[in-house]
């Protein structure tokens, strides 16, 4: 005889097991759009915006699910820790995915992209080339695949963070105090 009985009740979920789940999730969208937008050039272009929409989704999604697992109830503080830790994990998958990239794969990457912003300067017209020329120095010690892996990870657990900050206002739901 079956007994409905279950040793080990279904425990309330955890902020980090969510995170960690879409997190990952995050992280494989967002390689992918990224692997798209270098392989169309097109990743210097306005649309690599549209990876800011996958980080507030994944993270609206998650909250979304949190709450489910947890009777529909999720405390601010909660909702920026899934964030947080769920823009962490994404980025530091996209900033290993780009580290790879841009080493191994297309070597020339960086080159390209310090010739599209020295164009970008000169188009502008307001530095003089000799400020230009001091930019680029500058701007070519943060071009390499070290420099870019750590901006993608601190960049992402930054920017998830303030992302968070805004959305787990939105989407909490705490549990009314006498209940």
């Amino acid at each position: 005889m079956e007994s409905s009985f279950s040793p080990h009740p279904s425990a309330a979920p955890t902020t980090t097991a969510v995170a960690l789940r879409f997190g990952l999730l995050a992280g494989l969208v967002s390689v992918v759009f990224s692997l798209i937008l270098f392989l169309t050039k097109m990743d210097q272009s306005p649309i690599r915006w549209l990876g800011l929409v996958i980080s507030i989704g994944a993270i609206w999604l998650a909250h979304n699910e949190f709450k489910k697992q947890n009777g529909g109830y999720m405390e601010y503080g909660q909702g920026l820790s899934i964030g947080t830790i769920l823009s962490l994990v994404s980025g530091t998958l996209s900033g290993i995915f780009t580290y790879v990239y841009v080493t191994f794969v297309d070597t020339t990457y960086m080159q390209r992209a310090m010739d599209i912003a020295r164009a970008q300067m000169e188009a502008k017209g307001d530095m003089p080339s000799e400020q230009i020329d001091q930019a680029m120095e500058i701007s070519a010690k943060f071009m390499t695949g070290g420099a870019l892996l750590i901006f993608s990870i601190v960049g992402g657990a930054f920017f998830g963070f303030i992302l968070s900050l805004i959305i787990s206002a939105i989407t909490k739901n705490s549990r009314p105090e006498f209940e």
